[in-house]
């Protein structure tokens, strides 16, 4: 599964995106979904945060106007109830023929702003791990009845049902967090285990706990499946890559800093922790954009010609990655450029994409 990121964002000029009118409009977002289905990608991740346009909203209308663009659709459970957003994303799922795809977020974000109060992160991940346990119930069974400590439902059948191909019961849930709550949960509740772009060590260390975990803890799925959400600077020369990647990095230097949430996560701190070991790990892992104000999957970089980053991500993919969620700025420019010249040299003698949830 090879999935892009779509700025749905209020503000224009997202991780040096070009800032232009309309940047948010539903004209220009399509536009970035149908570039992605010419271009060989399976759909994008759209992301979620107080402040930015409704995730769902946008994933609705995207899917309205696309054929095969799957939407991986940012959720937190402190913005939906389960029951809510079982039955809305089922309806989408039907709507769009089965191509609904789901990313569970417990990360802190400006909670009272909408009524939320679960700041605490056993609190946050134990209702998480309900959300979860709820939706995938509503999703696969009739006359639910749950009673938890942070949802309850009684009786609860959702219409219409998601869609069911082969093994595909109803849409992926994917799911990140690096803290021995959020580790868990994936290794419980979840379908698809997100991780940013760390060291192929770190990777290894981690899936490999993740399904001993997985077994200890008793887990009732299908076994969990492992993803790479990762910033990819492509270009036609490994060197002509790293200058333009050094450009960049001066050019944050200059504004620094946006996210005040940034250190609070272990995952980031995670990322930002790996500058203390050089500026390049492995072979391309550029670690300096998280000095600057690089966060998330903008805080570390795989760097290089087309035949670099696809060396790179096989190795991921021979760890245990099967999912890659990919991008880069001009998002729009970059959704052509790696789709063309990176997408084939992954997807060449690969074989058929999973079918899990």
């Amino acid at each position: 599964m090879f999935l892009w990121y779509i700025p749905n964002q209020a503000r224009p000029g997202h991780r040096g995106d070009d800032a232009t009118e309309g940047h948010n409009s539903l004209d220009a977002l399509t536009g970035h979904a149908r570039a992605l289905e010419e271009h060989g990608w399976d759909g994008a991740l759209i992301g979620t945060g107080w402040g930015r346009p409704d995730t769902f909203t946008v994933a609705a209308a995207l899917a309205a106007r696309t054929t095969s663009f799957r939407p991986l659709i940012a959720v937190r459970p402190g913005y939906w109830r389960p029951a809510n957003f079982a039955s809305a994303a089922a309806t989408l799922d039907h709507l769009s023929g089965g191509r609904v795809l789901v990313n569970i977020v417990s990360g802190k974000d400006h909670l009272a702003a909408y009524g939320d109060h679960e700041g605490e992160q056993a609190d946050r991940y134990a209702r998480t791990r309900e959300f979860m346990r709820i939706v995938r119930r509503l999703w696969t069974e009739e006359d639910v009845t749950y009673r938890g400590e942070h949802f309850s439902v009684e009786n609860a059948t959702v219409e219409p049902r998601p869609v069911v191909n082969g093994g595909r019961r109803h849409p992926r849930l994917y799911f990140g967090g690096a803290s021995a709550a959020a580790e868990e949960v994936a290794a419980t509740e979840a379908d698809v285990q997100l991780f940013w772009g760390e060291p192929l060590a770190g990777v290894r260390e981690r899936i490999e706990r993740l399904r001993a975990l997985g077994e200890k803890l008793g887990r009732e799925h299908a076994p969990l499946e492992f993803g790479l959400r990762v910033t990819t600077l492509v270009r036609d020369t490994t060197e002509q890559a790293w200058a333009d990647a050094e450009a960049k990095v001066a050019r944050m230097a200059k504004v620094g800093a946006q996210d005040p949430n940034r250190f609070t996560a272990v995952g980031q701190q995670r990322l930002l922790d790996l500058a203390a070991r050089g500026e390049v790990l492995d072979e391309n892992l550029y670690t300096t954009p998280g000095k600057f104000g690089g966060g998330g999957a903008g805080t570390t970089w795989l760097v290089g010609s087309a035949e670099d980053v696809a060396r790179s991500l096989r190795r991921y993919r021979e760890l245990g990655v099967t999912h890659f969620v990919l991008s880069d700025t001009p998002y729009l420019a970059e959704i052509e450029r790696q789709g063309t010249r990176l997408l084939p040299l992954l997807r060449d003698g690969d074989a058929a994409p999973p079918t899990g949830a």
